[in-house]
């Protein structure tokens, strides 16, 4: 069995932390939220009915109940009972969601709630938290009718088939957060599917919902890919929606802020559309900008400014290939005319950063005027072709740096880079060849405390002064 623990640690006397309290939630981990003193933490727990249906391997139904240990009751593993484990509707997806909401200040037991059927994506606000699940129907296949005259009479000849496009939908299940409890209060469904987490958000008593329906691969017909915008009311119920944006192009990433969304769609150009959600029964876009690559991720620098983090691409005759990592800065002052007014490349095709899949692994301060994310770097060769023409496609770079990139960033100057930070020695960089270098010393994490700067791989911390990087210690943590 898999369990995701939570630790609370007595941290008042820095120099002897004691664990006060210790959680253990069967599933993979999820996502999790602190409310003032209430934590909630969410696993999702894979369920394998075959050993039991098949009755091999000596296992029964109590063999698949979720269990989970909490210090402040018991040393022991706790089975929830099928009378304790909700189940949402029509789902048939093999897993639990497990939930734990808890007091860290008290040590009172934890509340634990167990879902059947239930997905990896959810969005919790202050008060509410929202289970999204994917529901695919497969077109059928319908009989087309033409009329005719059989024995002197008039019927209905079937003449030929078409299959009827398949249908995708989200449903949502919102539940009430309070005090480390959960409430069920509503439930609802929009067409299409989301990317991730940020294409949910909730403003005051609404709930907005981003989705992408068909496939961007199609050029024509009825299953093109087309991206959609709604608004919800507290009861999950439409109060208004943006469709068919963008056709055969699918939603790469999404920011609701406030009364405004931006989205970025992607094909073979980057368009960055402005919605102006402000009128939740009619909202409405502003405007687009088209560019060159894409940005899977966007985080706000102030109202009238937002940062994409992807990559930049190059166009052919019949597709386009992605290059090396790209940041740019895009100004949305002008919501009609949204500019892209600051940009930076780093490295070649094959260059990534787990920010690209994880927002946490940015660290952004707008007081500190600091921006620090980590990349490996992939270069090509100053005789290779970085930008191929017609169908040809662009040559992989090889590896040359793994670590933490840091800038300074204001919408005056730009993106200023101030360094960067390797948990590699020079020696080690030297040695790794196409990709082999140690992943033990890949920086994963960056943060700050004062005026200093820390990563964190697996196998190190190190410390750096934020104003010129210098290296102050570092600790080996195998």
């Amino acid at each position: 069995r898999e369990y995701t623990n939570i630790t609370v640690f007595d941290i008042s006397d820095i120099q002897n932390p004691k664990i006060k309290r210790e959680v253990d939630l069967e599933g993979n981990y999820i996502s999790s939220r602190k409310i003032n003193s209430y934590v909630y933490v969410i696993s999702n727990q894979y369920i394998n009915p075959y050993p039991i249906l098949n009755k091999t391997e000596g296992m029964s139904e109590n063999d698949i109940l979720p269990t989970f240990k909490d210090s402040a009751v018991s040393k022991d593993y706790i089975k929830k009972q099928f009378s304790d484990i909700g189940c949402f509707p029509e789902s048939v997806e093999y897993n639990y969601m497990n939930i734990a909401g808890f007091d860290i200040s008290q040590n009172v037991a934890a509340n634990i709630y167990s879902y059947l059927g239930a997905g990896n994506n959810i969005y919790a606000s202050l008060d509410n938290l929202y289970v999204a699940l994917g529901k695919y129907s497969y077109g059928s296949i319908l009989p087309m009718v033409k009329g005719g005259i059989v024995a002197g009479k008039r019927m209905a000849l079937v003449e030929d088939t078409q299959v009827e496009s398949p249908k995708e939908s989200t449903r949502l299940f919102k539940f009430s957060l309070n005090k480390g409890q959960l409430t069920f209060l509503s439930k609802g469904e929009v067409t299409g599917r989301i990317l991730n987490q940020f294409s949910m958000d909730e403003n005051g008593d609404y709930f907005r919902i981003a989705t992408t329906t068909g496939n961007e691969w199609e050029t024509t017909g009825p299953n093109i890919s087309k991206n959609h915008v709604f608004i919800l009311d507290e009861t999950l119920s439409e109060m208004g929606k943006i469709e068919n944006i963008a056709p055969g192009e699918k939603i790469y990433s999404l920011r609701f802020m406030g009364a405004k969304a931006y989205m970025v769609t992607f094909k073979k150009v980057d368009p960055l559309f402005v919605l102006d959600l402000s009128n939740p029964k009619e909202p409405k876009i502003l405007g687009k900008l088209k560019i060159p690559g894409f940005s899977d991720y966007l985080h706000p620098y102030d109202e009238n400014h937002i940062i994409g983090f992807g990559k930049d691409t190059v166009e052919t005759k019949d597709s386009a290939y992605y290059l090396g990592f790209k940041m740019a800065m895009f100004d949305v002052t002008d919501v009609n005319n949204p500019k892209q007014q600051f940009v930076e490349m780093i490295g070649d095709r094959g260059t990534s950063s787990p920010l690209l899949s994880n927002h946490k692994a940015l660290l952004f301060s707008k007081e500190k005027n600091l921006l620090a994310f980590p990349v490996t770097l992939m270069k090509v060769s100053d005789t290779g072709d970085k930008k191929e023409v017609e169908n040809e496609i662009p040559e992989y770079g090889t590896f040359e740096f793994q670590g933490a990139y840091v800038y300074s960033i204001d919408p005056l100057k730009g993106f200023v880079k101030k360094g960067r930070i390797s948990h590699l020695a020079d020696e080690e960089i030297l040695q790794a060849g196409m990709y082999n270098f140690d992943y033990e010393k890949e920086v994963q994490r960056i943060l700050y405390s004062g005026d200093n700067l820390y990563t964190v791989s697996n196998s190190m911390m190190k410390a750096n002064k934020i104003n010129d990087l210098s290296e102050i210690n570092s600790i080996d943590l195998r």
